[in-house]
């Protein structure tokens, strides 16, 4: 049974801005007893949305915990990029989401969605944003490789 994000797939978006979250992330988020999914803009900048569910947003609890949340500035930071800025959608009957207006302006999507596996989180993408860093990532993936001293 899997339990964690993997794979990139891309699904239609409707009409209405709707999108059928991967059956595979569902199972994993009904697993950690998420009704829904979480988002937020990446952090990075990138033209992409970081999903995720329940574990993560309590290991982000966890590690804002070693912060005073009335006298640290790095309290307040943190935990508005996290808490302030995630988006729950909840899914309708057939495991899809409706994405709202300025997600999907953020994404530059018309069509299509990717959704990229990225262990205890994924990331949902323009399918033709996506393969330049798709490019990019595996590049520098396979010189990290390298570096290390592995075979080719």
């Amino acid at each position: 049974m899997q339990d964690c994000f993997t794979e990139t797939i891309v699904n239609k978006l409707d009409s209405k801005g709707r999108v059928s979250i991967p059956a595979a992330y569902r199972q994993v988020l009904a697993r950690q007893e998420t009704e829904g999914v979480f988002f937020l803009k990446a952090v990075s900048g990138e033209p992409a949305l970081t999903g995720f569910g329940n574990a993560v947003l309590a290991q982000m609890r966890e590690q804002l915990k070693s912060f005073n949340p009335i006298f640290s500035k790095g309290y307040a930071t943190r935990a508005h990029a996290i808490f302030g800025q995630a988006r729950h959608l909840a899914f309708d009957d057939e495991g899809r989401i409706r994405l709202p207006d300025d997600l999907i302006a953020h994404l530059g999507i018309q069509d299509r969605v990717a959704f990229v596996g990225l262990g205890d989180t994924f990331e949902v993408w323009n399918p033709d944003t996506l393969a330049a860093v798709e490019q990019v990532r595996l590049a520098e993936a396979r010189s990290l490789f390298d570096a290390s001293g592995g075979e080719s």
